[in-house]
């Protein structure tokens, strides 16, 4: 199993260096996110922030850079769940079905792509961000942890997109069903904080699973650590991926092999 997991991890990262268009797009997406946020809205929102006294963008910034970095852990679950999509479409996923290979080594595969490229996307936005001035004060503990998290979201998030690209009839429909991922963060206390939203907006954003995700990053990389958020943050991450699994094991198991 761990070699065939291996040789449809190959196979993934292959397609990413031969058609290098989608990878761009998801590793460019959190870029011109961030850009955005900061340059065009960066010294407003800074101005506004609680507990920030003559804030500026570079105060927005450190706010806004984890947000951005879950963006990343999205817009590449999303991708993988094109991919999937063109797998399926093309039949190439019940062709592997009939080989002498473990089944769950072609799902497998395709996961622990999304998590490589997930790091790959992360660490060109941190990059970008620390070029704009982004600067943290934490600990090789707390980024340590920081990673953790990023590679439980990616994987739940990953696990997600793949049974979406199974469950989809198109790559149309593949690429547009997980389009939440992406728009929740926004919807969360990443950009902006849930106490300057509207009552019903603001129990929504509280409640919703990127929220505690996206605070436990923020007071990791801010060096407060994560307190009791991180726990909720992990809870969310495995109940998503269990999830996930599940319901990719299921799909995958109705893929007819003829």
């Amino acid at each position: 199993m761990i070699r065939d997991s291996v040789t449809m991890l190959r196979r993934n990262l292959l397609h990413w260096i031969r058609y290098p268009s989608l990878a761009i797009m998801l590793v460019a997406q959190p870029i011109v996110f961030l850009l955005l946020f900061v340059y065009v809205f960066g010294a407003t929102m800074g101005a506004g922030l609680p507990g920030v006294a003559g804030g500026d963008r570079g105060d927005y910034l450190t706010y806004v850079t984890p947000g951005v970095m879950v963006i990343a852990v999205a817009s590449v679950a999303l991708g993988t769940a094109v991919e999937v999509a063109l797998d399926m479409t093309g039949g190439i996923i019940a062709r592997f079905r009939t080989m002498d290979i473990a089944r769950s080594s072609v799902l497998t595969g395709h996961v622990l792509g999304a998590v490589l490229k997930t790091m790959l996307a992360v660490a060109v936005t941190l990059a970008v961000a620390i070029l704009l001035g982004y600067r943290s004060s934490a600990g090789v503990g707390s980024w340590l942890l920081v990673g953790v998290l990023l590679l439980m979201m990616s994987s739940a998030f990953t696990w997600l997109t793949v049974a979406m690209g199974l469950a989809a009839d198109s790559v149309e429909a593949a690429s547009n069903t997980p389009m939440f991922l992406v728009l929740l963060p926004f919807l969360s206390s990443g950009f902006v904080p849930t106490n300057a939203m509207p009552w019903g907006l603001r129990q929504f954003a509280e409640h919703q699973p990127f929220t505690p995700m996206i605070d436990s990053l923020r007071a990791l990389t801010s060096g407060a650590g994560a307190g009791q958020g991180v726990w909720l943050a992990m809870g969310w991450c495995i109940l998503i991926g269990v999830l996930g699994y599940v319901l990719s094991r299921k799909l995958f198991t109705r893929v007819p092999t003829h």
